[in-house]
């Protein structure tokens, strides 16, 4: 028998609101028109045979990504998502291109493969192709229910892989608030977590988004409106997986 345990939370920073809302964001510029945004998810310097899913936005859109140097920098087409392929030292620019005409760049640097991480080390890749999933499966329920796809930020797949590495089985409002800042989202945001046995494989996404349907709070988290952005993390040890959700949402109010 399968078990659950899960929780919702859809407000901006509870315990550490002050935290979120405190900082000083410098007033901009209007921004010019919205282009195509393209990164790295294990950031612009990349090791030989490491390999990096690259987060392309607007969502909803089909790009087509190419690279000036595939010999250094190759790039694949995996499930539908983006992935960039470091072959060897050297440096190499990645375009994505939509169909309407606009694009973005990125400029990935290869080096000299590390030595061997410990055991120990902590892998924010890990589960890359659940997590891609997850996050395709929860735009999928957002376009359904008429409500706008989210592109991906770095900062909260991060964010929320840091607390799945925890192995949280429920919500840790202080530790939550503190990652999301620690890695760059400077806004409030929303939260789902679930927690079932059974570990990472092709289902786990559909697991985590049923647990999350069949839950009025995780459901509203997952079709906010006022969302603009999204992050997941997943997490197994042994027979349990661990999944976090985090949704950006910029025009949340101090509580």
């Amino acid at each position: 028998m399968k078990m659950k345990n899960f929780a919702s939370r859809l407000t901006s920073g509870i315990a550490c609101a002050a935290l979120v809302f405190g900082l000083t964001i410098p007033a901009r510029a209007a921004a010019p028109a919205e282009t195509v945004r393209i990164g790295s998810y294990k950031g612009n310097l990349l090791e030989v045979g490491e390999r990096s899913g690259l987060i392309i936005g607007p969502g909803g859109a089909e790009y087509n990504v190419t690279s000036s140097a595939p010999d250094t920098v190759a790039v694949e087409q995996i499930t539908g998502f983006w992935v960039a392929v470091a072959k060897s030292e050297g440096s190499a620019e990645i375009t994505a291109a939509s169909s309407a005409g606009e694009s973005g760049t990125l400029t990935l640097t290869v080096g000299s493969p590390a030595a061997p991480a410990s055991p120990d080390s902590a892998d924010q890749s890990e589960n890359l192709d659940v997590r891609q999933e997850l996050i395709r499966l929860i735009n999928q329920t957002r376009k359904a229910n008429g409500v706008s796809e989210l592109p991906v930020s770095e900062a909260l797949m991060n964010a929320a892989q840091a607390c799945s590495d925890q192995q949280y089985t429920y919500h840790h409002n202080q530790e939550e608030c503190e990652a999301v800042i620690a890695h760059g989202y400077a806004h409030g945001f929303g939260s789902n977590l679930t927690v079932f046995t059974g570990v990472a494989t092709e289902n786990t996404a559909q697991h985590a988004l049923d647990n999350w349907i069949a839950s009025p709070g995780h459901f509203q988290a997952m079709i906010d409106p006022k969302c603009d952005s999204i992050g997941v993390g997943v997490t197994e040890n042994g027979s349990v997986t661990y999944c976090y959700m985090f949704v950006g949402r910029p025009v949340s109010t101090p509580i």
